[in-house]
């Protein structure tokens, strides 16, 4: 499903990735931890091509078969709608929309019917226990439907990939513990790979493997 070989990354003068390698196969859950500054959500970002490795090194990235070196930036984007969702610490809900609107956004981006996205919406919502809070907007919402909110959004395009960077790191204990029973829920049912960035040791223990960053490498 996921692999990396040799990810360099410098911010200025200072060397963040110093050639990380990982795989992972299809429905796994990996963790991914490590003290601040060892480099986990710049790979996460990477991962999800939301930055590029060092080009000037003999990398390789390859998401779902597909190879990522070398695409354009359109190219990447595009990917990056079908193949890949996202959940993030902080939501990142826009404030102004539903969350049933706020859920459909990807979707509308990648340009689907919009009568079949707002149908899956609302089946994602309802699945995730909010079909009470489908007209609802972010600030009627508490911290950890807001959080589902996002997941349901990661969730719209069917992606191959959930990346998730810290995202219990903003929610009380019993959200956080709904949250990560969650996603092991997720993955039985649509057969989803996870790689979770966290500073959460329960979550990272439930996780199929656990990689330890530091440094800029996985040691």
């Amino acid at each position: 499903m996921v692999t990396a070989k040799n990810i360099h990354k410098y911010y200025g003068e200072v060397e963040v990735l110093k050639g990380v390698n990982l795989k992972i196969q299809k429905g796994e859950i990996v963790a991914i931890v490590g003290p601040s500054g060892a480099g986990k959500t710049t790979l996460l970002q990477i991962l999800g091509t939301l930055d590029k490795p060092l080009k000037e090194q003999d990398y390789q990235l390859e998401i779902d078969g597909t190879s990522l070196k070398g695409l354009s930036d359109k190219q990447i984007s595009m990917f990056r709608n079908q193949h890949i969702g996202y959940i993030f610490q902080f939501h990142q809900l826009l404030p102004e929309f539903t969350a049933l609107e706020n859920v459909c956004i990807p979707a509308f981006i990648g340009k689907k019917n919009k009568a079949e996205t707002e149908k899956k919406a609302k089946e994602l919502l309802s699945y995730l226990g909010l079909e009470h809070r489908i007209e609802h907007k972010p600030n009627e919402l508490s911290g950890g439907e807001q959080q589902r909110v996002a997941v349901a959004r990661a969730l719209i395009n069917n992606p191959s990939i959930i990346l998730a960077d810290e995202p219990s790191g903003n929610l009380d204990s019993a959200s956080a513990k709904d949250l990560h029973e969650l996603f092991f829920e997720l993955r039985d049912q649509f057969n989803q790979t996870f790689i979770i960035v966290t500073h959460n040791e329960e979550l990272a223990n439930m996780a199929d493997r656990k990689l330890v960053m530091k440094d800029g490498v996985i040691v």
